[in-house]
């Protein structure tokens, strides 16, 4: 069942002085653009220093911008938004689990924060929910979720 995003305090999302990136696809763009806007939002209202928004034109794209973004070590963390929608072929799904395991890698080998938030999904009524609706925008979740980490992690 899809959950609401809950939004967090102020204080509880103060943002770590730092410099948060958003690498976007322009890929379905009418859907990654609502997360973007979201995302943004969320941290410019926890005096985000910086947000630096790079967009790439699919999702394939997303983890060699976010790899290089981390070798940089100045960002408090990255969050990664693209939607994939599947079709026909095995091809979203491919471009899904190739996505999702680069971006842990860098996560894990860079030990900076890298907010997945890369949405494979079934049809454009999943995207209108989970992009369009502000009840469920993955992008505000995915600025909490960088919010959280970097203050986690301290940097």
């Amino acid at each position: 069942m899809l959950k609401k995003v809950k939004t967090k305090s102020r204080e509880v999302t103060k943002a770590t002085q730092g410099t948060y990136a958003i690498v976007a696809s322009l890929y379905n763009q009418p859907y990654v653009d609502s997360m973007v806007k979201g995302a943004k939002k969320v941290l410019g209202e926890a005096c985000a220093e910086k947000i630096e928004i790079i967009r790439v034109p699919g999702a394939y794209e997303i983890p060699v911008v976010a790899a290089k973004l981390a070798e940089k070590s100045c960002y408090a963390a990255i969050i990664c938004l693209g939607v994939v929608i599947r079709g026909e072929t095995a091809h979203a799904q491919l471009i899904g689990e190739a996505v999702t395991q680069a971006l842990m890698q860098i996560q894990v080998q860079q030990k900076v924060p890298v907010i997945h938030e890369v949405l494979l999904l079934e049809n454009t009524q999943q995207a209108k929910v989970r992009c369009l609706n502000p009840e469920h925008n993955r992008g505000i979740e995915a600025a909490q979720t960088a919010l959280t980490m970097a203050k986690i992690l301290g940097r």
